[in-house]
């Protein structure tokens, strides 16, 4: 229940819209003034802040002009707003129903800290006892290098989401960020990690750590937090092409060439938006970067781990099947708010691992005879049942008929 009190669900994201282009209108017509509806689907990635916040500025990667939501007064007639004679109507009682779905939504998010968390406890208890019965050899076994590649990627996603003021997800990707370098600091005091490896891992922990939180309650410079911005899109984009090269060495040869030219390319792109010499269009690809390549980070696990599967069958017996259920849950649970405020980004990461890492894994376990059919099947179960009532349920708070239609939406970026 504890980790439930950092969830603070926020009001539906589309709220009803109030400009100052609509007042001549109202004064006009009277009648009409109480009859503004919610505007379903404004531009997105834009915190819910007031444009005054301080921490609205550091929302712009690059300092330049940020999307404003259309300048629209919508009336009844040009909208479903509820009949204020007919309070029981079915689109009052929709706009209702949608802020208990997101409500729910960002309980979900907040909940999926407790399979995350089940998740890397084990792995932090064991190597608690291996090192108090001075066994560090046995931490040898952890790849210090994965470990770090997953520390940057969800410090790369708490920058994104805490411009999003997604606080449910913040929380997630925060406790990623803890006890990954929990687990990493073990490493060090058993010599399996270089510790001037970890003294460089420590000073950005604490530093994007610091950052994000003073971003989010406003209290940071904004070219401070571009600066920071700029780090991990450099940093995300030069590693990302390096893990995904390694994994298929030694059948093509082993070299650091994929991410010596990404860190050129991304030191130019990011040095080019900042200076003012890219499109519009330009600047704004750059600035999603560092979101898109921790996604993908994390999109290419269960691909390395697929491929080890396939290289190495029997290694396949030291997979916890727990551990993947864990994992297909916790990213299962980001869904219906991924879907919801539409977020293209985050739904695409968190529909990849719960499928492809959790339920993939899952799958390889049983078609290898490793676990039961009954656990296979319960797992199926579960999951179609979740995604069917995600979906279902998010074409109802909407109105539309067709699930499908939220799909579009999602693709769309409406």
């Amino acid at each position: 229940m504890a980790h439930q009190s950092c969830v603070v669900s926020h009001p539906p994201p589309y709220a009803p819209l109030r400009h100052h282009q609509s007042q001549h209108h109202n004064r006009n017509n009277n009648n009409n003034k109480n009859n503004l509806v919610q505007f379903k689907y404004p531009t997105l990635l834009l915190p819910r802040t007031h444009h005054h916040n301080a921490s609205a500025s550091a929302s712009n990667l690059f300092g330049f002009p940020r999307l404003r939501r259309p300048n629209i007064s919508l009336n009844a007639l040009d909208s479903d707003a509820p009949d204020p004679h007919h309070q029981g109507s079915v689109n009052f009682g929709r706009n209702e129903s949608y802020q208990q779905w997101d409500s729910l939504t960002a309980k979900f998010s907040g909940a999926a800290n407790i399979p995350f968390l089940l998740l890397q406890m084990p792995q932090i208890i064991l190597n608690a006892r291996n090192l108090a019965a001075g066994n560090n050899t046995a931490l040898m076994a952890v790849p210090w290098l994965g470990m770090l590649t997953s520390l940057l990627g969800n410090l790369s996603l708490l920058s994104y989401f805490a411009k999003k003021r997604e606080q449910g997800a913040m929380v997630v990707q925060t406790l990623g960020v803890v006890s990954t370098f929990v687990v990493l600091a073990q490493l060090a005091l058993a010599e399996a990690m270089p510790l001037p490896y970890f003294s460089a891992t420590s000073v950005v922990v604490v530093s994007g750590l610091f950052l994000n939180f003073m971003n989010y309650f406003g209290l940071l410079n904004a070219g401070i937090f571009r600066l920071w911005e700029d780090f991990i899109t450099i940093g995300g984009l030069s590693v990302l092409p390096q893990i995904m090269w390694s994994t298929f060495v030694p059948y093509i040869p082993n070299s650091i060439l994929p991410g010596a030219i990404s860190f050129v390319i991304a030191v130019l792109a990011v040095t080019m938006a900042r200076s003012g010499k890219l499109s519009e269009q330009g600047v704004k690809f750059v600035g999603g970067i560092s979101g898109w390549t921790a996604t993908l980070l994390f999109m290419w696990m269960p691909v390395s781990q697929m491929w080890t599967n396939y290289l190495n069958p029997e290694n396949m017996k030291g997979l916890s099947a727990i551990s993947m259920l864990l994992a297909m849950i916790g990213n299962g649970l980001m869904l219906p708010r991924a879907l919801l405020i539409r977020d293209l980004m985050w739904f695409t990461g968190s529909a990849w691992a719960t499928f492809f890492y959790g339920y993939g894994n899952i799958a390889c376990l049983y078609l290898s005879n490793i676990i039961s059919k009954e656990f296979f099947l319960a797992a199926t179960a579960g999951l179609v049942s979740w995604i069917g009532m995600a979906f279902w349920r998010d074409s109802v708070v909407h109105g539309y008929s067709s699930p499908l239609t939220s799909i579009s939406d999602l693709v769309s970026g409406s």
